[in-house]
């Protein structure tokens, strides 16, 4: 199985790097929406403050996640699809594009950091927890976008339902990562977020087992 993984990895890698416009379409949101965070909140005068910079930054790591996700299962043609089901196993694919989505997204969320320490400040303290909480929340975003995506795909390509029933999923995540990113920022010593962080890897590994264990069956159909 992993060999079929690694396999449609490349595949999806191949497709991306194919396909620049989306990628860079990507890119081009994250960096302008940040520089437009820059030009509306008042930086320049020293009137944002760090709630304020940690919730922009999430808001807009979550639709950049969102916009990178989103085509999982949305763009794939009905064939390309029947193809996937005579040659691979539907626990390689679901993996395979979970995998590819985490690291995509964990890419983007460093870059996001990047230029909103470049153009904003970085008021963080503790590199190495905010780090930890980006790949935390990346794994938790890609995971469930990507099963949302692959039910919103059966039902005729419809993004507005993967709009609609990511939402409901995410919030619980996202709550989490804002509420670890403001510790690290405030230096608060780790063992303050250490249940928070547990219930994060708690959410990842329920949405990760439910979606190995239900999408053969959505596979199937």
């Amino acid at each position: 199985m992993w060999e079929e993984i690694i396999t449609l990895v490349k595949k999806e890698a191949t497709l991306e790097w194919r396909q620049k416009y989306a990628l860079n379409g990507i890119l081009l949101y994250v960096i302008s929406a940040v520089y437009i965070t820059y030009l509306s909140v008042g930086v320049k005068s020293g009137t944002l403050q760090v709630p304020t910079w940690n919730a922009l930054y999430w808001i807009i790591i979550l639709f950049s996640s969102v916009n990178a996700v989103a085509k999982s299962f949305i763009q794939e043609s009905q064939g390309r699809q029947l193809y996937y089901y005579i040659i691979a196993s539907p626990e390689s694919i679901i993996l395979s594009k979970t995998l590819y989505n985490t690291a995509l997204t964990w890419v983007l969320s460093l870059l996001g950091y990047l230029v909103f320490s470049v153009v904003m400040g970085n008021p963080v303290q503790d590199q190495t927890l905010f780090l930890c909480n980006l790949l935390l929340g990346s794994i938790g975003f890609s995971a469930s976008l990507t099963m949302v995506s692959s039910i919103a795909g059966k039902a005729g390509n419809n993004g507005t339902l993967m709009a609609i029933l990511s939402f409901p999923v995410l919030i619980p995540i996202l709550l989490l990562t804002i509420q670890i990113s403001h510790n690290a920022i405030d230096g608060l010593d780790r063992s303050v977020s250490t249940d928070k962080i547990i219930t994060l890897l708690a959410i990842n590994g329920l949405i990760g087992a439910s979606s190995y264990i239900l999408f053969p069956y959505l596979w199937k159909s």
